[in-house]
Formats: C-alpha cells, structure tokens, sequence
C-alpha cells in the first residue's frame, strides 16, 4: 500500500511546465555572449551557459568541414520555446542553425520553478 501511495504522490507532483535544455553553437564569443543576452534580457532563457569553444567536425553540403564553435546551454520553458527558436534563427549568422532541445526529466524542484518563473513573460 505504501508504494501505491508513493507512486500516486509522484504522479500528482508531475510538472505541468516542462523545462527544456536548448543547445546551440556560435562562431565566436561575441555572437555567443550576444545571444545569451539578448534572449535573458527578453525572458526567453533563464539562464544561457557559454561554454569554452570547440572543434566542430562536420558534413555540410557533401563537403567534411570543420570550424571553431562557441557552445551554448539554454535554459527555457517548453512554452517559450517557440519563440526562444526565432530569436535564434533571426540573430544566428549560419545558414542552419544546430537548433536542439531536450526536455529535463529530473532537476532539483526549486531550480526548475526559478526557471519557470524567470521565463514567464513580463508584463
């Protein structure tokens, strides 16, 4: 009986908001640190993680390519996504974009619900 109730405790705690982890990556700092601001500033993203450049080995248009990229970690909403994926596409400088999102299944309750909140757009 005790696990029925546990199982049922859980089900009732199931986040009605689901936060997602968007990756991206950018040219060079300045493109990186630009785009992490601009979507922070706009509540698209409660937190943009700019991580050290790496090399990227790549296919693109039948040509193996490499390039230095900046990673970023974006923090976000499944219901800004929509909009947090435009402000990308509009201010990325690539052609195509490496645009993923995974949803965080776990996470420390208090961080996911700062994160909630901190994209919650501003009246």
């Amino acid at each position: 009986m005790a696990e029925q109730s546990a199982a049922t405790s859980r089900r009732s705690r199931i986040r009605l908001v689901t936060i997602l982890l968007v990756l991206t990556n950018l040219p060079d700092q300045a493109a990186a640190e630009a785009l992490a601001g601009e979507l922070v500033e706009t509540r698209l993203a409660a937190c943009v993680n700019i991580l050290a450049p790496c090399r990227s080995v790549y296919r693109w248009q039948g040509v193996t390519e490499t390039a230095d990229e900046v990673p970023l970690l974006i923090k976000t909403s499944h219901e800004r996504y929509a909009a947090l994926e435009a402000a990308i596409r509009q201010q990325h400088p690539y052609e195509l974009p490496e645009i993923i999102a995974l949803p965080i299944v776990h996470g420390l309750p208090a961080y996911l619900d700062w994160v909630t909140a901190e994209t919650c757009p501003s009246d």
